[in-house]
């Protein structure tokens, strides 16, 4: 049986909040294989990295994300007396330590994603060091247009099957399906078609042992420690 990658969800959600700096790094402490994070595209064209559309849940602000400057993000607190970072930052923390999965979770981020992405080819990274997804499939098809070869992932919440036709269309590596979605039947189809399989957000340790013997490549977790 092989060993999944150990993708850190969010950094490591379950010991710091959520697409945190402190997050990251301690998702890079505790050894995983890849990290994942969501970004947004905000008002004065920054991508922040962020998961919620509206800032209620785990700031002092409220209101949409999209809606913010830079200035004025700089100065919401997140829950733990964090801020919220952009993508750049979360990219020198990694340091090319693992590879970057980052979520295309805001409209119009493909093109300024795959802008900022272009900077670091020049600084030494390569573009199998990222990994790009999303559940807007529009957004993933605007970035493989900019970008032929870097690694896509094709999000989804239904039934993983229907999600094939679009990951052929983008010669994407990975499908990510919801852990609970996935069947004997439907893992070994989408393996057949040429596909890795990366499920989400496993964290309890008899579901992580579930869909390991199931045969996934990689597994999303809050808490990577669980997946040594």
């Amino acid at each position: 049986m092989k060993k999944p990658l150990n993708i850190g969800h969010r950094g490591a959600m379950g010991h710091e909040t959520e697409n945190t700096l402190a997050s990251v790094k301690k998702a890079l402490e505790l050894h995983v294989d890849m990290i994942e994070i969501d970004v947004f595209l905000i008002k004065s064209g920054e991508l922040v990295v962020f998961h919620d559309e509206i800032l209620d849940s785990i700031t002092n602000t409220s209101g949409r994300i999209e809606d913010f400057t830079f200035e004025e993000l700089q100065k919401v607190i997140v829950k733990g007396n964090h801020r919220i970072p952009t993508l750049n930052e979360v990219i020198e923390i990694m340091d090319r330590k693992v590879p970057l999965n980052i979520e295309l979770k805001g409209k119009n981020t493909a093109q300024p994603t795959f802008e900022v992405l272009k900077k670091y080819y020049h600084k030494g990274w390569k573009k199998d060091d990222f990994v790009i997804s999303s559940f807007l499939w529009n957004e993933l098809e605007t970035f493989r247009k900019l970008d032929k070869e870097i690694p896509i992932a094709v999000l989804t919440e239904e039934n993983p099957l229907e999600a094939l036709a679009t990951g052929k269309k983008l010669s994407a590596v990975a499908i990510n399906p919801w852990w609970e979605t996935l069947t004997k039947e439907n893992l070994q189809q989408i393996h057949n078609e040429g596909f890795l399989i990366y499920t989400y957000t496993v964290n309890e340790p008899k579901d992580i042992k579930w869909v390991t013997e199931l045969g996934v490549d990689g597994i999303f977790c809050n808490f990577p420690e669980r997946l040594h």
